[in-house]
């Protein structure tokens, strides 16, 4: 279950909520028991009693909806964003060359190419470090040397 991050209940205060209203106590009563406003007391109030037998069983019914609309009428149809996937992976273009190369606006390619998961290519394969490994510390000793060495010797008067 998911519940938001602001969420004033989660899924046994609820529960408490619906089954202290159920017991008969007022909706506002029982708002300011739980400390939430009396909306949300209304909220789940009204979807435990609109849920089925099997959803109160379960609980489902207190949970947390999707905010995502249940249809999208705006939405580009499925055989022109099928056109614009084709483009993309036969040409390996970018949304503004596929934009071009298609008739639609970039920003509508770009959306496309995201929710087909083809927006980003592939990264390559990163070849791994070269490591040594020494059974012992200082086994491996490592010297900087530079052919150019400058002495300073003290004058003394």
């Amino acid at each position: 279950m998911y519940l938001h991050a602001n969420a004033k209940l989660g899924l046994a205060g609820r529960l408490a909520l619906v089954k202290a209203v159920e017991a008969g106590m007022s909706l506002k009563v029982a708002a300011a028991t739980f400390s939430v406003s009396p909306a949300t007391a209304h909220r789940w109030w009204h979807r435990w009693l609109a849920a089925g037998e099997e959803a109160r069983s379960t609980l489902s019914c207190l949970f947390d909806r999707s905010s995502r609309p249940h249809r999208s009428p705006r939405q580009l149809a499925p055989e022109l964003a099928e056109a614009i996937c084709d483009c993309r992976r036969k040409t390996g273009w970018g949304p503004r060359l596929v934009a071009g190369a298609t008739g639609f606006a970039h920003s509508t390619v770009s959306k496309v190419l995201e929710r087909a998961g083809i927006s980003r290519p592939p990264r390559a394969a990163r070849v791994p470090a070269n490591s040594y490994e020494w059974p012992c510390p200082g086994d491996l000793l490592h010297m900087d040397t530079s052919e150019y060495c400058v002495s300073r010797s003290r004058v003394t008067v």
